[in-house]
C-alpha cells in the first residue's frame, strides 16, 4: 500500500471546498465537508499529544480511584468468579501463583514488570507510532483511549477483588511477601489506587494493543515476535502475582475490541490499514 502525502490531500481539500458565494447548496455541503476533515487522520502535533496523553491518564486515574471501594460486593464477586472458573475447569491461578512464588528471582522480576512495563511499553509504542506512522497514529490512539474509557464502566458496574485479597483464597500477595515495589494496590502504595477495580484488566487491554500494533506495523521480524509475546507474558505476570483472574484478561480483550470498533466506525477503517503518511483521506479507498 503506497503512502499518500499531505500535499495530495490538501489539493483534494482545495478542490472539494465550496467556492465563496456558491449559494445555499454549497453551504449545505459544509457540514459533511467538515465532518470528513475531522475523520481524516492528520499529522499529530507533539506538544498537543503530550498534553492529551498526560491529561487523559490523569483523568482515568482520578475516575478509577474515585470509584467507591465496595469491599463487600467486590469480595462476593471474586468468590462468584472463582467458583465460575472452577466450574469451567480453568481455575489454575492459585497453582501458578504458588509455583512461581517459590522462584524468588522470577517473581520479584514479575513484580517490577507489573509495576513498570504497563506504562513504559505503552508510551514507547505511542512514540514509535507518532514518529513512524503519523497517518495511523490518531486512529490507533483513539482505539487505546476508547478501550481505557469503557474499562471505567467495568470498575463501576462490577467491583472485583483481586485474588490476593480474597477471603480464604490461599493466594500469595507476592509484593508483600518479597517486599518489592510491584503494585500500586499492594504494600505502602495501596492507598493510592482502588484495590477493587480488577475487572477488566487494563494490563491486558494495553499490552494487547501494543502487541497487535507492533505485529501489524513493525518491519523487523523479531520485533513482531516480541509484539506477540508481550501480551502473553503480561497474562502470566498478572496471574502469577495474584493481581487478576484469567477472566479479568477476557474483560480487557473485550474492552480492546470496543476500542478498535470505535476507531473503525470513526475513521472508516482499522488503524493499521490506514495510509502510513498523515493527511490521506481515511474514507477513500487506498492506492495499492
Amino acid at each position: 500500500m503506497g503512502d499518500r502525502t499531505v500535499a495530495e490531500w490538501e489539493g483534494r481539500q482545495r478542490k472539494a471546498a465550496p467556492p465563496p458565494g456558491a449559494g445555499t447548496s454549497a453551504r449545505g455541503r459544509v457540514g459533511p465537508f467538515l465532518l470528513a476533515r475531522l475523520r481524516t487522520p492528520r499529522r499529530p502535533r507533539f506538544w498537543f499529544e503530550i498534553l492529551l496523553i498526560a491529561v487523559s491518564y490523569w483523568t482515568y486515574s482520578l475516575i478509577r480511584n474515585a470509584v467507591p471501594e465496595q469491599r463487600a460486593e467486590a469480595l462476593r464477586n471474586a468468590d462468584w468468579l472463582w467458583r465460575l472458573e472452577n466450574h469451567l475447569g480453568i481455575a489454575v491461578e492459585e497453582s501458578v501463583n504458588h509455583a512461581l512464588n517459590s522462584a524468588t528471582w522470577l517473581i520479584v522480576g514479575m513484580n517490577y514488570y507489573y509495576a513498570t512495563l504497563h506504562f513504559v511499553v505503552t508510551l514507547g509504542v505511542l512514540v514509535w507510532l507518532y514518529r513512524s506512522h503519523p497517518g495511523r497514529y490518531t486512529a490507533a490512539r483513539l482505539a487505546l483511549f476508547a478501550t481505557t474509557a469503557v474499562a471505567l464502566l467495568g470498575y463501576y458496574l462490577f467491583p472485583l477483588a483481586p485474588p490476593r485479597l480474597m477471603n480464604g483464597g490461599g493466594f500469595i500477595d507476592t509484593v508483600v511477601v518479597h517486599q518489592t515495589w510491584g503494585s500500586m494496590a499492594s504494600g505502602d502504595l495501596k492507598h493510592m489506587s482502588n484495590q477493587y477495580a480488577a475487572m477488566p484488566s487494563m494490563h491486558i487491554g494495553w499490552s494487547l494493543w501494543c502487541g497487535l500494533t507492533l505485529y501489524a506495523l513493525a518491519r523487523v521480524p523479531w520485533v513482531r515476535v516480541l509484539g506477540l509475546l508481550y501480551p502473553l507474558t503480561t497474562l502470566s505476570v498478572i496471574v502469577a502475582t495474584a493481581n487478576h483472574f484469567w477472566l479479568d484478561a477476557v474483560g480487557g480483550m473485550l474492552c480492546l475490541s470496543f476500542g478498535f470498533a470505535t476507531a473503525r466506525l470513526w475513521y472508516g477503517a482499522l488503524p493499521y490499514t490506514l495510509p502510513r503518511a498523515a493527511g490521506a483521506p481515511a474514507l477513500l479507498p487506498a492506492k495499492v
